[in-house]
């Protein structure tokens, strides 16, 4: 069944996923949790597919959580309120441990929610014009399912600050605090995407998914556990089909199989 509040598009071996709730700022709901939930799954499974680009319909990434969808949880329990939650952990999750690269396509405002997508990409790429915010404490809740993908990457001292005061911030200050990598104006948005896309089809897809994985392995080991981890890895990985490929190529002065 086709997604209802997704677009999705594959260019080549880069698929795009875009929010299609522009109506609502491309909030989330329940639907659209389940629905990039399962789309994440369906494309790291898809061997046509090496890198991923999120982004939002229109002139806004996410606006968060839907008022509307909000409302219902007035009346839930605090299980079923945990239940709720865990479904939006599972879907950052999915985004934020896809083997394949996803890049950020910040269009525009990106605010609750969808500072939690943000902080699951692998590069982020934003337009000059976007403000940034953790807004939950304005309602009287908190930015937390999002906070164990965020924290890691603005660490500690800025989300005592951006947790607590809810401020409105810019892609600059976005990227001094590691959300953003690169900033663009809008017409040229696309072009840096393409840009960063393309130096990651360059790389060996299977190599591109073990360094991935490799970098939360080695932060949450000790330094004996992750020296022993990482010599395993690199051994089986020049001695993998797609290691001994890469650097043949390399040797012999010639492409590798994955660059057509």
């Amino acid at each position: 069944m086709e997604p209802t509040t997704l677009k999705i598009v594959q260019a080549g071996a880069v698929a795009t996923v875009s929010l299609n709730r522009p109506d609502v700022r491309n909030a989330f709901d329940d639907v659209l949790i389940g629905e990039l939930t399962s789309t994440f799954a369906t494309l790291a499974a898809n061997p046509s597919v090496r890198a991923i680009v999120l982004t939002g319909a229109g002139t806004i990434f996410c606006a968060g959580a839907d008022v509307n969808w909000m409302k219902q949880s007035v009346t839930y329990t605090q299980a079923q309120n945990k239940e709720d939650a865990l479904r939006m952990s599972a879907m950052f999750r999915a985004i934020d441990e896809c083997p394949k690269a996803v890049i950020g396509r910040v269009n525009g405002t990106c605010l609750g929610g969808g500072m939690g997508l943000v902080s699951c990409c692998d590069v982020v790429v934003s337009v000059d014009t976007a403000q940034f915010a953790f807004t939950e404490v304005k309602l009287g809740i908190v930015p937390a399912v999002i906070s164990a993908y965020v924290a890691p990457k603005i660490g500690l001292s800025a989300a005592r600050r951006y947790f607590l005061t809810a401020e409105i911030f810019g892609p600059e200050q976005a990227r001094r605090l590691g959300l953003v990598h690169e900033i663009a104006p809008a017409e040229k948005l696309d072009g840096k995407v393409a840009e960063i896309a393309a130096a990651i089809l360059k790389n060996g897809p299977l190599a591109v998914a073990t360094a991935k994985a490799l970098i939360p392995q080695v932060l949450s080991k000790a330094r004996p556990e992750a020296i022993e981890y990482t010599a395993s890895l690199i051994a089986k990985v020049r001695t993998s089909p797609e290691g001994q490929e890469g650097l043949g190529a390399f040797l012999e002065k010639r492409k590798p199989s994955w660059i057509k």
